[in-house]
C-alpha cells in the first residue's frame, strides 16, 4: 500500500515537470498552442501574519494547463501499469 502511494506521488511529480516542459516548448508553435492554455488560481496577494517578533507570509498560486493535466494522467496510467507487473 505504501509503495503504491510513493509511486503515485512520483508519477504526479514527473507528470507536472514533463507537462510544464511541454507547455514551454509548445507555446510558440501555432498548431500545438492549445496545450499551453492555462488557468491560474490562488491567492492574489499573500496573507501576512505579523507576530511582532516574526513576520510570516503565506501565499499559494497554481497554474494548471492542458499539457500538465494530460501528462499527469498519462504518468499515472503508466505508473499503475508498471506497478502491476
Amino acid at each position: 500500500m505504501r509503495t503504491r502511494t510513493i509511486i503515485s506521488f512520483f508519477c504526479v511529480l514527473v507528470g507536472i515537470v514533463v507537462g510544464s516542459l511541454l507547455v514551454n516548448v509548445t507555446a510558440s508553435v501555432p498548431a500545438l498552442g492549445w496545450l499551453a492554455y492555462a488557468l491560474s488560481f490562488g491567492l492574489e496577494s499573500p496573507v501576512v501574519l505579523d507576530l511582532f517578533v516574526i513576520r510570516l507570509t503565506f501565499g499559494l498560486s497554481v497554474n494548471l494547463s492542458v499539457a500538465v493535466i494530460l501528462c499527469v494522467a498519462i504518468s499515472l496510467v503508466v505508473g499503475n501499469f508498471i506497478y502491476k507487473k
